[in-house]
């Protein structure tokens, strides 16, 4: 089958694979396949296209002929900022100042399914599983050695896809196959947490051991910390508690030979790929280069995003100035309001803050952010989050002035080590033993150790170490916070003061472009 024929299968999506992007960045490949002259099946290009689209989003650098059609590529199909949208928008971390068509939605908390970054997102996944889908299928009856390993990484990357859409939607569309004919029937979540669980521990034996393989090549530890996560979010799924098996998965990757990196903020810098710090901690990146590896997704967004005119240097001409703090985010780090300086940088910040990770910049005596937000368009009233940078802390330049060289964390060793804490404490274990998981993150970060430690202790904690990395939305649905009234913060539902929302915001929504073409479909409730 040639790739211009995939794209009936997928929702908005056009299919075009045209570059080679393998594990390791540092010696780039890239060769086009055009779909419309040959009915070769490149394994390696293929292999490597299905890596490249954690990072990229087309054939033609940053921008040009896109993997998913009918959004806008930079802003609404990159795989981890949509992850950084969908995740973080609607909670009390982040709030996003842009009045693009279905951003102000997720701050209001009232998107529906022609919300365009949730149908971008939903159809960044599903091309993503098709590729996938479609690397098994010229495979299958392969049984060599390289083969072998590729398959497993592939099927976790397949995986983490399909963890994705059972997270956010719920009870989406499934197949393992590539069909032009049959529309994919919808699975029940508690099905595909059943179909994830057994993928992974299959998988998990003709994976690389960890660190063994290149940096950036999916290992044993990945599915094992996601194995943690889905576990420790069981009940959501499925109704049923996991947290011995949370705990157990947890300690696979602590136990591992990853670990944490001695300085915070190096893991989010333009040479995170090359310290050897950082290097312990980062699982699975989302890579990117300056030079060879361009995109307005990964880290580009997650620096250019935070950053404007006037901020210490961040290492690229790129600020948008859209996403910053909000109060609620801020208060982790100051309970109260009058400890949290204003007209201060990053360091000072830390500082005043007595912890490493409370990076935020509050402005200079000219220009001072304000920590209560008045109007969610105004960029200046709200922390700016100085966390994601492009300056390497080797003090060297980065490989380019505008796109940055700074790959993005997805999974790292961290938090495997909240996972252990709220399990051990959900499932009546030790109280030890989750405290000093707590403070191991807080001795990193040259935080004052707690002396008892509480659920809603360790969610603050995650906010502390987590925030504006893609969690945080999982954590609070959780929690039951992310709908409700159980927990309002500023902006939460649309009002200054926050209020209660609807708990069918609990899941996005399936889009409806999807629903108009696929007759085996039943919506969320709610929408």
């Amino acid at each position: 089958m040639t790739f211009n024929r995939l794209k009936s299968l997928i929702p908005l999506t056009a299919i075009a694979v045209a570059c080679s992007l393998g594990s390791c960045l540092n010696d780039l490949d890239i060769s086009p396949i055009n779909p419309q002259v040959t009915e070769e099946f490149s394994q390696d290009e293929v292999y490597n296209k299905i890596y490249a689209t954690l990072s990229l989003t087309g054939q033609q650098g940053a921008a040009g002929s896109g993997d998913v059609a009918g959004v806008d590529e930079g802003s609404a199909s990159p795989f981890y900022r949509m992850i950084l949208t969908a995740y973080e928008y609607p909670t009390d971390e982040v709030i996003c100042s842009w009045t693009d068509a279905g951003i102000p939605d997720f701050y209001q908390m009232n998107w529906g399914s022609s919300n365009l970054p949730l149908t971008g997102f939903y159809s960044r996944l599903m091309y993503d599983v098709t590729l996938c889908n479609h690397f098994m299928e010229r495979t299958a009856e392969l049984t060599d050695e390289k083969t072998v390993r590729q398959r497993a990484e592939v099927r976790f990357l397949r995986a983490l896809n399909y963890y994705y859409l059972m997270d956010a939607y719920g009870n989406p569309p499934f197949t393992e196959t590539v069909s032009l004919n049959e529309a994919p029937q919808q699975i029940k979540r508690a099905d595909l947490f059943d179909y994830l669980e057994n993928e992974l521990k299959e998988i998990e034996a003709d994976l690389v051991d960890p660190r063994t393989g290149q940096f950036g090549q999916v290992d044993k530890a990945c599915t094992w910390l996601l194995l943690s996560r889905m576990y420790l979010n069981a009940e959501v799924y499925t109704g049923t508690a996991r947290w011995a098996d949370a705990i157990t998965y947890a300690q696979k990757v602590i136990s591992s030979d990853y670990g944490l990196a001695d300085t915070y903020k190096e893991l989010f810098m333009a040479d995170n790929d090359e310290n050897e710090e950082t290097l312990k901690e980062i699982i699975l990146p989302i890579r990117l280069d300056g030079a060879n590896a361009r995109s307005y997704g990964g880290a580009q967004f997650a620096i250019a995003a935070t950053h404007t005119s006037g901020m210490t240097p961040w290492g690229t001409s790129e600020g948008w100035g859209g996403v910053r703090a909000r109060k609620a985010l801020v208060n982790k780090f100051f309970p109260n309001d009058s400890d949290a300086p204003l007209g201060v940088d990053e360091t000072q910040m830390v500082a005043a803050a007595n912890d490493d990770r409370a990076l935020f910049f509050s402005g200079t005596s000219s220009d001072e952010r304000t920590l209560e937000i008045t109007k969610p368009t105004t960029f200046k009233e709200g922390f700016s989050i100085a966390k994601w940078t492009n300056v390497r802390s080797d003090g060297q330049p980065s490989h380019d002035a505008t796109w940055v060289d700074t790959d993005a964390p997805l999974f790292r060793t961290a938090e495997a080590y909240l996972t252990l804490a709220e399990a051990t404490l959900r499932n009546g274990g030790s109280q030890k033993d989750a405290l000093e998981a707590v403070n191991t993150l807080r001795r990193r970060a040259h935080a004052t150790e707690l002396q008892s430690v509480t659920l809603d202790q360790i969610l603050d904690e995650k906010a502390r170490e987590f925030y504006f990395e893609g969690q945080r939305r999982t954590d609070l649905v959780r929690y039951g916070y992310f709908t409700g009234s159980g927990y309002v913060w500023d902006w939460k539902g649309g009002t200054a003061n926050g209020t209660a929302v609807s708990s069918n915001y609990n899941l996005f929504p399936i889009p409806s472009s999807d629903m108009n073409v696929n007759g085996n479909l039943d919506q969320n409730p709610g929408y």
